[in-house]
């Protein structure tokens, strides 16, 4: 069990995190000019941390390739992972943080805090396979529960499903979305397509207490829909 001083440095982890949560997402290719905005850095310095990540075995990049995990990566980054969404659900259920709040905390402590005060976490908290924002959390053995998801922006026009994720980065979306009433376990219906690249329309809510309401492309990007949930096929 490593201690947090026996762990690689926090920018290391910090960049296997990124990686593996855009791999994750399924939203394209990882590439330097992705994870340079993520991590709010410059390209030149993405490309020198990558040639360092694959001299320690961690990344494949190729040049004007996409930067992909090695196994040795994905293990580190799915140990920061479990980590820091262990600790956003801590910091919501036992301390009163609302899930807007805790992703910057998070962001600090994963890095300080031992395995062991990690596991003990998962035990107060019964286990819990997702965090507050319905991310996967991986176990202490890095596996992970796959569940078959569709971003809000690219369902379908009669699509009904239940909200399982919401993208967690942006505190201001997330208290957006909060606002329209928009959370984790949601009834969604998308409705309709405004022409010319406009926003959605979506009902939210029980179909007796549904609400109407657009949602722009940004806020339609970062939510995740289980159409299983309600049977319904998209």
């Amino acid at each position: 069990m490593a201690s947090a001083s026996e762990r690689p440095s926090t920018s290391v982890e910090d960049y296997v995190k990124v990686v593996y949560d855009l791999q994750e997402r399924g939203s394209g290719q990882v590439t330097i000019s992705r994870v340079a905005e993520r991590l709010a850095v410059s390209n030149s310095s993405v490309s020198g941390m990558l040639r360092k990540l694959a001299e320690q075995g961690l990344v494949d990049h190729q040049r004007y390739g996409d930067v992909r995990l090695t196994p040795g990566g994905e293990k580190l980054a799915l140990a920061v992972l479990r980590r820091h969404r262990l600790l956003e659900s801590y910091l919501v259920e036992a301390l009163g943080y609302s899930w807007d709040e805790v992703h910057d905390e998070a962001e600090i402590l994963e890095h300080v805090v031992s395995d062991r005060f990690v596991d003990r976490i998962a035990a107060h908290l019964g286990d819990p396979v997702v965090d507050p924002h319905g991310d996967p959390i991986p176990s202490r053995e890095g596996r992970v529960q796959q569940r078959a998801t569709v971003l809000l922006s690219q369902s379908d026009p009669g699509c009904v499903g239940v909200i399982v994720r919401v993208n967690d980065s942006d505190p201001e979306l997330l208290r957006y979305l909060a606002d329209h009433g928009i959370g984790i376990g949601m009834r969604v219906e998308l409705v309709e397509r405004k022409p010319f690249g406009g926003p959605i329309v979506v009902r939210v809510g029980p179909p007796d207490e549904c609400v109407e309401q657009s949602l722009g492309a940004v806020a339609a990007e970062a939510v995740w829909v289980d159409p299983a949930d309600l049977g319904v096929a998209r």
